[in-house]
């Protein structure tokens, strides 16, 4: 099965000068925990990620308001995938970065998806349920760094 099979499509994005309020406005109207930040939003390509656990710790356990701008609490170098690799790549990127979403990318690197844990989780072809309990398993375990965020 390919990413594309199992990916979020057309995710909402935000550019580093956006505020963090932007940002968690977007999640919370997409329901999500993590928007792909791009240099802009016509070629949308991908330079980082901002999660909501960014904001909670880069930005508000350190003081800072949410005219905080993006590109001050964002996670640089996301490992992203493309639509037509195979659903394992991002499984093997779960467990090495130890994230819950990995970015899909297309040549160009522009955003055109996201596949989350739950998307592995609830796609039955996409994972077998041992794999799944052994991507959550890696993701999960601790780290103790502050650039585990994501």
């Amino acid at each position: 099965m390919n990413v594309k099979d199992i990916m979020t499509t057309n995710p909402a994005v935000c550019t580093p000068g956006d505020t963090i309020r932007d940002a968690a406005n977007a999640m919370r109207e997409n329901d999500c925990g993590l928007i792909p930040v791009v240099e802009d939003q016509q070629s949308k390509r991908l330079t980082a990620v901002i999660t909501d656990r960014d904001i909670a710790i880069r930005a508000v356990a350190q003081g800072k308001g949410p005219d905080t701008l993006v590109r001050d609490v964002m996670s640089d170098g996301p490992d992203a995938v493309h639509p037509t690799d195979d659903v394992n790549r991002v499984e093997q990127v779960m467990r090495t970065r130890q994230v819950r979403r990995v970015p899909v990318i297309d040549d160009n690197g522009s955003i055109v998806g996201i596949v989350s844990q739950a998307d592995l989780a609830t796609q039955t072809r996409a994972a077998s349920d041992s794999e799944v309990g052994r991507v959550v398993s890696a993701v999960s375990e601790p780290r103790g760094r502050e650039e585990g965020t994501r």
